[in-house]
């Protein structure tokens, strides 16, 4: 096992994760978002498609959603604790029966045959995880396709201005008052984290030739320690992203930034547009229009969007 998927499992493994990941739609703005742009382009291409696979299926804000249309789900996820919640949820919602539960990494989808499904998605950037073997995954995850396929990925385009702000989740709180411990640490740390902040170009041309925003070997050497590091994650830029598909025999391929639109907004107009049940959904399906520009498609806030079909 290589360091990207002990660290990735030791890092979602946290016994926490399933709480705070089930909540993070409730919690940032730029979640609510990411999955209301997903949601709207799975609901669209659902027909004929009797059974998928969630790769990094996490708490199953997708895996539960494709399960209450009828459809017979894998979920596969790194981590316990989040299948667990999953588990918990898909129970509440009264479609347990309609989704396999696995445990498992990316970097190894040999149980699974040749279009074994007739939709593979994974998303949220569990693929940029995998690094290096993030091309060789979005390989295999093609492979057990039969129809079609969608994938969340990390941006580099859009990851990068990070780099030069320290307090961009700060513009995604919806409820200052949230007893999320990252919630708290962002508003608790704000001016530290301003005054702490020098602008390093070299750090910048580095992350931006590479697609590595952090160091790979500071996180093996803190994983040796019993840290608990960030998983290490590549980035991909939108050509890349879709060259690699197009390689694999994906056809039809377009690609997405959700989170474009909202990047570009305070977080007083966004928190009062998603407190107003006809401005939010307004504001949302404007958001699925913007972000599915293809001159914005690398500017998304967390992921690049890609779909296909086999």
């Amino acid at each position: 096992m290589d360091y990207s998927t002990k660290i990735s499992e030791r890092m979602w493994n946290q016994p926490d994760k399933g709480e705070l990941e089930a909540e993070r739609e409730n919690t940032f703005i730029d979640d609510i978002v990411q999955k209301a742009h997903i949601e709207r382009e799975l609901l669209s291409v659902l027909e004929g498609v009797e059974n998928a696979f969630d790769g990094g299926a996490g708490c199953g804000r997708f895996s539960i959603l494709l399960a209450k249309q009828g459809i017979r789900v894998t979920h596969f996820d790194i981590s316990q604790p989040m299948i667990d919640k999953a588990k918990e949820i898909a129970e509440k919602e009264g479609v347990s029966e309609r989704i396999t539960f696995v445990k498992g990494s990316l970097e190894d989808l040999s149980a699974y045959g040749d279009r074994s499904f007739d939709l593979v998605m994974s998303f949220d950037s569990p693929i940029s995880y995998t690094y290096p073997k993030q091309e060789e995954v979005i390989g295999e995850l093609v492979r057990i396709a039969k129809k079609r396929i969608m994938i969340s990925v990390s941006s580099r385009l859009g990851a990068l201005p990070y780099m030069a702000n320290p307090i961009q989740k700060n513009q995604f709180i919806l409820d200052p008052d949230s007893k999320d411990p990252w919630v708290q640490w962002c508003i608790q740390s704000r001016e530290q984290m301003i005054d702490a902040f020098y602008f390093e170009k070299e750090k910048l041309y580095k992350a931006y030739e590479s697609g590595l925003l952090g160091d790979p070997e500071e996180a093996k050497q803190a994983y040796d320690r019993g840290e608990v590091p960030w998983s290490i994650s590549y980035h991909f830029m939108p050509d890349e992203l879709k060259g690699i598909l197009k390689k694999h025999g994906v056809k039809n391929i377009s690609l997405a930034g959700p989170g474009a639109y909202a990047r570009t907004i305070p977080n007083e107009i966004l928190v009062k547009i998603m407190k107003d049940p006809g401005q939010r959904k307004d504001f949302l399906e404007f958001c699925h229009k913007f972000d599915s520009d293809p001159y914005v498609c690398g500017m998304g806030k967390d992921n690049l969007f890609a779909k296909g079909e086999i």
